[in-house]
Parts: C-alpha cells; sequence; structure tokens
C-alpha cells in the first residue's frame, strides 16, 4: 500500500482488493457494507463455513480508515458499517482518536481486537466472532455493544470509561490464561450494564467498577467452579439497582423487564463464587430465583454491603456459605425456603430495619433462621430481630426473640447459673411472661393454705397474739420483707416447720426471679 495515495481526493489506494475498494466506498457514503450471502449456515461468524477473498478485509485498511480516512462524500457523515465481512490481521486501535461511527454485525475477526485507551464515539459490535478484545482504559462518548458476541479468550475492559450503556447481551466468553472472561475493574458505565443472559465461562471481575443506573444480569450463566469466584465485585457501586434475576426467552421486548406469569424464562446461575463486599446500590439487590451452584469453600459474599432493599429469594444454596457480616439493609425482602442451612449462613453485624418476608415465615422458623446465622451464642441478631419486630408492632413476637436468646445464653452458662437459669425460665421465662409469677403465687398460697390449715399451731405468746388465719399465714410466709403479723406469732414443731422453711425459700426465689425479669425488661425498654 502507498501510504497516503488516494486520502485528498477520496479515491482508494492502488493496493485495495476488490473487496476492500467497495468498503472504502461505503465508508465515504456513511451505508452499510453488506457481504452476507443469505444463507444463515453460510453467514454463522460462529461456525465452521470458510469466507473466502470476496467477504475478506485486511485489518489494516480498516484501521485506516477509522483513524485517517478519506473525506465523506457531500452531504454524508463518514462511518464504518460492515455486515458479514472476515478481518484479517490484528485490528489494532491502540491510543487512537476514532471519530467515524462503527457498527460491526455478524462479522468475523481471525485476530484479536486492539482497542486500549482509544477513543471512540459509539462503538457496536454485534453477533461477531472476536478471539480476544483487549480494551483496557478504552474511553466512548456514548455506547459500547457487544451483543451476542463470542470471545474465545476474553475480555478486557480495565479502567474503562463508557458514557452510556455497556451491553453484553447473550454474549458468550470463555476464559483468558490467567483464568477471567471479563475482566472490567475499575470500569464507569454511564447509564446501564446489560448482561443479560450472558454465557461467562471464567471469572467475571468488576471490582470497584462504576454503574451509574443499573447493572442487569438477567438470565446470565456465570461458570467458574474450580476457583474462588465466578462474579468477583468488590466495592461495585450501583447507583439503581443489581439483577441476578430471570430472564425472558424469546422476546426482545423483554429485555430490562421481569418477564410476566406463563412467559418461557431463563433463571440467573452461578456456578462458583460470588463476591459483593462492600457494595453500594442505590435501590435494590434482586436476587429473586437466583441458582447458585458453589462448593464448599465457595460463598455469596456481601460483607458490609449497602443497600435499601435485599430481595433474598433465590433457591436455598445446597452447599457453601452466605455471608451477610456487617451488610446494612433496611427492608429485607426473603423466603424462608431461600436461606441455607445451619453453620451456612454468617450475619455477624447484619442490621436491617424492616422484614418482609414473602409466603409463610413464622416466629419459630425465623428463630431458626438466626439460630442457623450463630454456630456460637452471639446476642446481636437476637436483638435485632426483636428491635424489628418491636418496630412493627409485633412486641409478643419481640419477648419471644428474646426468650430464645436468654435461652441461647444459657447453654453456654457454668452448671450452678445454668441450673439457675432453668428456675427464672421455669417461673417467669426471663421476666419476658410475668403472669406466670402470679400462676406460681396462687398455687403456693393455696396448697400452704389447705397444709396449714390441718397445722398444730400454738401461741408464741399466750398473752396476746392475732386469730390464726392459715390464708394469712402462708401469705406472710411467701412475701418476703413485708409482714404481715402472722409469720411470727405462731410456734410450729416437725415437719410444719420443715415446710414453713420451704415455703420461705421458694417465696425468696420467687421474688428475686421477678425482679430479675423485670430489671431485664426495663433495661430492653
Amino acid at each position: 500500500m502507498t501510504e497516503g495515495a488516494g486520502i485528498r481526493t477520496g479515491d482508494p489506494p492502488d493496493d485495495l482488493t476488490a473487496t476492500e475498494a467497495g468498503m472504502w466506498q461505503a465508508f465515504r457514503n456513511g451505508s452499510v457494507y453488506d457481504l452476507s450471502s443469505g444463507d444463515a449456515t453460510v453467514d454463522d461468524p460462529h461456525g465452521g463455513h470458510p469466507w473466502g477473498p470476496e467477504r475478506t478485509v485486511r485489518a489494516r485498511v480498516v484501521c485506516w480508515l477509522l483513524l485517517d480516512g478519506p473525506p465523506a462524500l457531500a452531504g454524508r457523515v463518514s462511518s464504518l458499517k460492515l455486515v458479514g465481512v472476515r478481518v484479517t490481521g490484528t485490528l489494532d486501535l491502540a491510543g487512537g482518536q476514532i471519530t467515524p461511527y462503527v457498527e460491526l454485525t455478524g462479522c468475523r475477526f481471525d485476530e484479536e481486537v486492539r482497542l486500549p485507551e482509544a477513543r471512540f464515539s459509539t462503538v457496536r459490535l454485534a453477533d461477531c466472532s472476536v478471539p480476544r478484545l483487549e480494551a483496557a482504559r478504552v474511553h466512548t462518548e456514548g455506547d459500547l455493544h457487544l451483543p451476542r458476541c463470542r470471545f474465545r479468550s476474553g475480555v478486557r475492559l480495565t479502567d474503562a470509561h463508557i458514557g452510556t450503556d455497556l451491553l453484553l447481551n447473550q454474549a458468550i466468553v470463555h476464559r483468558d490464561r490467567s483464568g477471567r472472561a471479563i475482566a472490567a475493574d475499575g470500569m464507569t458505565v454511564g447509564q446501564d450494564l446489560q448482561a443479560e443472559m450472558l454465557e461467562a465461562h471464567g471469572e467475571f471481575s468488576l471490582r470497584g467498577a462504576q454503574i451509574g443506573v443499573s447493572l442487569s444480569l438477567r438470565g446470565a450463566k456465570l461458570a467458574n467452579p474450580y476457583a474462588r469466584f465466578a462474579l468477583n465485585a468488590p466495592q461495585l457501586t450501583v447507583e439503581r439497582t443489581l439483577y441476578l434475576t430471570p430472564a425472558g426467552v424469546g422476546s426482545p421486548l423483554l429485555s430490562g423487564t421481569t418477564p410476566a406469569r406463563g412467559t418461557r424464562i431463563q433463571r440467573f446461575e452461578c456456578r462458583g463464587g460470588v463476591r459483593l463486599d462492600d457494595g453500594r446500590f442505590g435501590d435494590a439487590v434482586d436476587l429473586e430465583r437466583a441458582l447458585f451452584a458453589f462448593t464448599d469453600d465457595q460463598e455469596l459474599s456481601m460483607r458490609r454491603v449497602q443497600t435499601p432493599e435485599l430481595r433474598f429469594l433465590g433457591d436455598k444454596p445446597q452447599r457453601g456459605k452466605v455471608v451477610l457480616s456487617g451488610a446494612r439493609i433496611v427492608n429485607l425482602v426473603d423466603r424462608a425456603s431461600s436461606w441455607p442451612e445451619a453453620g451456612n449462613l454468617h450475619m455477624g453485624g447484619f442490621t436491617y430495619e424492616n422484614l418482609v418476608p414473602q409466603g409463610p415465615f413464622p416466629l419459630t422458623q425465623r428463630l431458626d433462621w438466626v439460630a442457623a446465622a450463630t454456630a456460637e451464642y452471639a446476642p446481636e441478631p437476637y436483638e435485632r430481630l426483636a428491635a424489628v419486630l418491636r418496630a412493627a408492632g409485633e412486641d409478643e413476637d419481640a419477648r419471644e426473640v428474646l426468650l430464645a436468646k436468654q435461652r441461647r445464653r444459657r447453654e453456654t452458662l457454668p452448671p450452678a447459673a445454668k441450673v439457675w437459669g432453668f428456675v427464672q425460665d421455669w417461673v417467669v421465662a426471663y421476666g419476658y411472661r410475668p403472669g406466670r409469677a402470679a400462676v406460681w403465687m396462687a398455687v403456693l398460697w393455696a396448697a400452704g393454705t389447705l397444709a396449714f390449715a390441718h397445722a398444730d399451731h400454738p401461741p408464741m405468746n399466750s398473752g396476746g397474739h392475732p386469730a390464726w388465719s392459715p390464708a394469712l399465714f402462708t401469705l406472710d410466709l411467701l412475701l418476703p420483707v413485708i409482714d404481715l403479723g402472722q409469720a411470727g406469732q405462731w410456734q410450729l414443731r416437725g415437719g410444719w416447720q420443715w415446710l414453713a422453711t420451704v415455703m420461705i425459700l421458694l417465696g425468696w426465689i420467687l421474688a428475686t426471679t421477678v425482679a430479675a425479669g423485670a430489671t431485664r425488661l426495663l433495661r430492653r425498654s
């Protein structure tokens, strides 16, 4: 190729092939250059059917057009719009300033596409076969679209800046030599990142990425089962919502929406760990019907996540862990069947303000949920649940939760304290069922009255004493501190003396447990 030949006049260089010359003229005209045959099997860029010279252009000619192409025809805007074209050689636009609009559909690249630190207005590659996309620090003023593309050795978008939307819908991306399918650490997207029904065979890394509106992984399938993470996105910021939810299949109109009932759907599936630690989500994290398949050492980690709403409505992970330690949620929307088994849930420091269960979630199961998260006794999850229930007006349920906390705490106490704990539980349920004290008092009073009615009771002082009353005598024994003028006036012997002593001891035990419960209730208030 003769450098500079034909540039001023817009005429193509002499050494261009007929196919390249046609592309050159289409570029000046701003028209679509379509080399497809009309046969879907032949035109499949991902298939094995060979594309000959009649559909082939050199990558360096494409680079020439984009970096220093001829002027547009009068009344036209130059742009590169290719359909069904094979590009040979490495398309290297590293560091370039690309002004023309770029749209390639159903194209096949023999070698990788290199765009690091390049600047574009808008780039659209749809249904293209690309060995690898290397685009670290690429900058677009508009969109970067890569729907239905297939990348055999990964995509790199580290520190990229996308002015509006990044589309990866239905793309298929395989891992590179480092095990990453998509490396997008530090990436900034002005509006939406849509990766619906994406297939990623390797790690999808979004560490420190910032998304201006929403991040949609509806119907995506992420697979990295032999490494630690399939989705590695700590310190991710999404201004609106993260969707790990189903996508409707077969209708483009369903993109970006929740499928209606009866629609054939594809669920979000993740075979490998997920890390969202320290993430910030402006509206919600939605896990509706999400399916997680972990190994024993993998986990769904949401440590210190902050979001107004967490929709934990996926299938229960059969293995691995769910970690919410330090997370701060306003509304926790969940199902009883979504949470993992005991030992696989960790919620230390997890705070939430409202519970919005979907389907039956009785208090007994909610207590099992707290117990599942605390292999060793910790008061905080019980106190948080009680506070939320009390704020919702469920005072009785809140008391049941605090009672369950005391019973769980009792398991950690030494034997003597454990015995005293059992006494407090039996008598007044640690103060959370104060009506029990009145029942115990009535039972002891009635039993003592019946017993002492048959007792021999000579007076201590024959000169002056009140009339004998078994009921007042028993009540005087049971009530510590208060003197009703009966207990010291009568002289009991033998077994009756022992019975009186037992009544005094039971009265003190009852009074002490009531006082302990009252103190606990006042402290709670």
